[in-house]
């Protein structure tokens, strides 16, 4: 019964935020946070996704953050365009900050640091996947700016559980090379027991 409060405690709390000042505050203070030029269509994402923000608010917004100066659109590398947060949208970040719920301040930057973790893996971690007489073979590739730290292949026995082994290393595919370099470097050959039983 208590499990069942808390849940509905949360539902209500997960509201979308139908208050366009509140939202300006909250959109400046997820690009301070990021500290850096965003793609307009991965604001989009960490926004949208979040379910806190409701699309046609979130338009109005990015709308008034751009007329009023708070944020600025520039072109990447790639010739993307990116939002760029203003000094007037720094101050409006730290100065108002606080009439901005903690918690929903809170969930836009966790979202967006783990969109951008994994769009760099997605960058840096190639899977890909070849059919095989009998199965499907995982290809994995990690990538370094100027070589391949490691190109390997699993066997899986069907295409499900070749996709379920691609899914489980994206979650965390710094940490799969890690143990995987951990247990090359660290495996000895085992000692011969010679002892006369």
């Amino acid at each position: 019964m208590q499990d069942e409060n808390i849940m509905k405690m949360a539902e209500f709390a997960d509201t979308e935020i139908k208050d366009i000042p509140t939202l300006n505050i909250l959109l400046c203070y997820l690009m301070y946070k990021i500290g850096k030029p965003v793609e307009t269509e991965q604001l989009y994402d960490i926004s949208i996704g979040t379910g806190i923000i409701n699309y046609f608010f979130y338009q109005d917004s990015i709308d008034y953050l751009l007329k009023n100066g708070l944020f600025s659109i520039e072109k990447n590398d790639t010739g993307t365009d990116c939002y760029v947060i203003t000094p007037k949208g720094l101050a409006c970040a730290k100065q108002l900050k606080s009439y901005a719920p903690k918690s929903y301040r809170d969930k836009l930057v966790v979202a967006a640091l783990r969109y951008l973790a994994k769009l760099k893996y997605e960058q840096e971690v190639k899977i890909s996947y070849i059919t095989a007489e009998k199965g499907v073979y995982v290809c994995i590739k990690v990538i370094d700016v100027s070589s391949d730290l490691m190109d390997m292949k699993l066997f899986a026995p069907d295409m499900t559980q070749a996709k379920l082994i691609g899914k489980r290393i994206m979650l965390n595919p710094a940490g799969f090379y890690g143990k995987v370099m951990e247990l090359a470097i660290g495996n000895e050959e085992v000692p011969l027991d010679m002892t006369d039983n």
